[in-house]
């Protein structure tokens, strides 16, 4: 095959034609023998550039050629000389045009629609650049066989070869052949099918020897589909599939040799395993450098000789630093570690700037690389692609970039291939400060362990503190039960201060047993922190924390509301929880609890509630009023009786009240006695099982928390009338 020196300037094919014309595939085919191919629309323009010398060759369009005579291609040999070739092309050929053709001295006549593939072996025929193959020793022509084999051959889609056995020598290709390898049918023809193969696979062994071994086993009937790397006339490698059929003749040994080219099938494969591996390296937590280096590297083994990097964003929001860039000059990634972004900072700090990809094709003419084309220049590199890597459609963390060092657009698989290069390291640089983010929160909660062991401990003493205070409280009311029966002004403070002492045990114990379980529980945590401390282990101590909290202050606030209450002779209303309730839920329930009391003196409870009544108060205090009330019916009305009713009555009093009665048909109480009902300790059963505080606790209750106030009205013998007048919503 006759190639041009280095020292010939490329020679022109002109393309005289208003029509479209195939130069995609005509190109490439021409390039590779030191030709270019140029076209025109118009007869001037044709003898324009015929003028400026160098056409080695013209395709003429038969409807610009002029008249009858066509003197459009004598002019062109007048320009370029007698011996310039002028092939015509005609959209509708003819005898006739055909003889007006070689009259003018066109050197062939053809179809304009003939294919461009055809058409560059025609002209590298014609101007010498390859040779016409010769006739082979002891091979067959396509005229011996018994069928049209290379009509065959013509119609499949794949690439399919004829080849003699033994010598590989290559007999026979269809058009699908010529475009895999990148050469024309007569170049095919003069080679063998091992000099289309690189001299090594992949795996170190020679071509020769691969496929002398699989031939082998083919014609054993062991394989007939295998793997091949072959190489494009460019050089460039193709990952191959090849199937090969046996065909024999009498006189021939043959092989029927399909190829197809896998290198795409075969790079998806690499990019998804690339991926597969790169996600294990995120899931286990690598360093980000390491990961994105290896992120680099998978991206230019899928598109070669790409150059990739990655800048990420510093926490400042304007500076770029440099992440990873395996190929490309350690200096030059310094140089622009640190750099600005901006609306003209090259490709990368711009698409950051931006938030959108900056495609530059050429970097020496684009005004966005003005201030770096001399470092561009001074490390080769000629185009840059840049896409931001978002968090989110308004959080930056970085760019992604490809390089070249040759001016060069993106295809659409070089946008696939950017895409999915910056999904990835999305993924990798958000883990990574996930990563970082979790552990300053891990700090954080070690931290509030601390604090909450603290706190837990502070809490364990001041119960302790706690129980110092309210024994000593029990020390000094014993004494002043014992100087109060001495004076006899309270003999029966005596039952009193048993009771108080059980409340006051009570409170103390829990509080002193949730103190001690949580700080056992603190020592666990604490273990549990120095080997790994897990989420749920973690909101599992705090929810626990947070209920012994409650145990502990609900314990240590009753304890320290009975100790005040008798360090000022006078009972308090416990903290309640205010909410809208439904009243007749709340006396149903509160009946039932007290049904079985009831009963067992004989007396009957009647309930007469306007169930659609509702209070946004507090119904805890509530139900302890209404109890109190009960219970001093039952305690004070009902002695020494053995029958009677309690009735529980509510209704809407108008002016936002409702108004709650609990009446009795008991023995009622001495007028001398009503006065004086509300006073803390006063009772007509002291030491008999009445503390004196429960009316006096009701009062508080109602005209303090419930924000409403309590009437009485009795008869002696006929009974007693309690009614609690209390606001729908009670004072905050």
């Amino acid at each position: 095959m006759m190639q041009p020196s280095p020292s010939d300037p490329p020679q022109l094919v002109l393309i005289v034609t208003n029509s479209a014309y195939d130069l995609a595939t005509l190109r490439p085919m021409l390039s590779g023998h030191g030709l270019r191919a140029e076209v025109v629309g118009r007869g001037d323009e044709a003898l324009a550039l015929a003028a400026q010398g160098g056409v080695a060759l013209a395709l003429l369009d038969a409807a610009l050629a002029g008249s009858a005579r066509l003197e459009l291609c004598q002019r062109l040999k007048q320009i370029c000389g007698d011996g310039l070739p002028v092939f015509l092309l005609s959209g509708m050929p003819d005898s006739e045009e055909r003889e007006q053709a070689a009259e003018a001295g066109a050197a062939a006549y053809l179809p304009l629609s003939f294919p461009a593939d055809d058409m560059a072996e025609k002209i590298l025929l014609q101007l010498g650049r390859v040779k016409p193959a010769p006739l082979k020793r002891n091979a067959p022509t396509m005229a011996t066989l018994e069928v049209n084999y290379h009509n065959m051959l013509a119609g499949s889609p794949d690439a399919v070869v004829l080849m003699q056995r033994g010598t590989n020598l290559i007999l026979d290709v269809n058009r699908s052949t010529r475009t895999l390898f990148g050469m024309t049918e007569t170049e095919l023809v003069q080679t063998d099918l091992l000099s289309l193969c690189p001299p090594l696979q992949p795996d170190g062994q020679s071509s020769a020897t691969v496929l002398d071994a699989v031939v082998e086993q083919v014609m054993a009937g062991a394989v007939q589909v295998f793997e091949l790397t072959m190489r494009h006339s460019s050089g460039r490698q193709l990952a191959c599939e090849l199937r090969m059929v046996p065909l024999n003749t009498p006189d021939f040994r043959l092989m029927h040799v399909r190829i197809v080219d896998v290198s795409s099938r075969k790079l998806a494969e690499e990019l998804r395993d690339g991926k597969n591996a790169l996600l294990e390296m995120i899931a286990r937590g690598a360093p980000l450098n390491e990961t994105l280096e290896k992120l680099m590297l998978l991206v230019e083994s899928q598109a070669p000789p790409v150059l990739c990097s990655v800048m990420l964003l510093a926490d400042d929001g304007t500076t770029m630093l440099s992440a990873a860039g395996p190929s490309l000059p350690p200096d030059y990634l310094q140089a622009i570690h640190g750099a600005q972004i901006g609306p003209t900072v090259g490709s990368c700090g711009t698409a950051i700037f931006r938030k959108e990809t900056v495609v530059v094709s050429d970097i020496m003419n684009d005004p966005l690389w003005a201030p770096y084309k001399e470092l561009a220049a001074q490390y080769g590199l000629r185009a840059c692609w840049s896409t931001p890597i978002l968090l989110d459609k308004s959080t930056v963390l970085g760019s992604f970039a490809m390089y070249y060092r040759e001016t060069r657009s993106p295809t659409d698989e070089d946008r696939s291939l950017i895409k999915a290069a910056t999904h990835m390291a999305g993924i990798a640089i958000a883990s990574t400060r996930r990563e970082a983010e979790l552990r300053r929160h891990r700090e954080h909660l070690e931290e509030l362990v601390q604090a909450r062991t603290a706190e837990l401990q502070r809490t364990k003493d001041e119960a302790e503190h706690a129980n110092e205070e309210l024994t000593t409280a029990l020390s000094n009311l014993s004494m002043t039960q014992e100087e109060l029966v001495r004076r006899d002004k309270l003999a029966a403070l005596g039952a009193l201060v048993a009771g108080v002492a059980h409340e006051l045990n009570t409170p103390i114990g829990n509080s002193l047993t949730m103190a001690s379980s949580m700080s056992e529980r603190t020592a666990e945590l604490r273990h549990d922190l120095e080997g790994g401390l897990r989420r749920s282990v973690l909101a599992a101590y705090l929810d626990q924390a947070a209920a012994a909290d409650e145990v502990v202050l609900r314990n240590l606030n009753r304890a320290a509301a009975l100790v005040a209450g008798f360090k000022r002779i006078a009972v308090d209303s416990a903290s309640s929880q205010r909410s809208r309730f439904v009243l007749g839920d709340l006396v149903a329930k509160l009946l039932q609890a007290m049904q079985g009391e009831v009963r067992q003196h004989g007396l009957e409870l009647v309930e007469d509630i306007e169930h659609w009544l509702e209070l946004d108060s507090y119904p805890g205090p509530l139900e302890q009023a209404l109890g109190n009330l009960i219970e001093n019916s039952i305690v004070h009305g009902f002695n020494g009786l053995t029958q009677g009713a309690i009735t529980v009555r509510a209704q809407d009093a108008g002016n936002g009240e409702i108004a709650i009665t609990v009446s009795d048909n008991g023995a009622g109480i001495p007028a001398a006695h009503l006065p004086r009902i509300y006073d803390p300790f006063f009772t007509t059963r002291l030491g008999s099982g009445g503390s004196g505080l429960g009316l006096y606790v009701t009062h508080n209750i109602v005209t303090g928390v419930l924000g409403g106030r309590i009437e009485v009205a009795s008869t002696p013998v006929l009974g007693t009338s309690f009614t609690m007048r209390l606001p729908k919503v009670a004072p905050l």
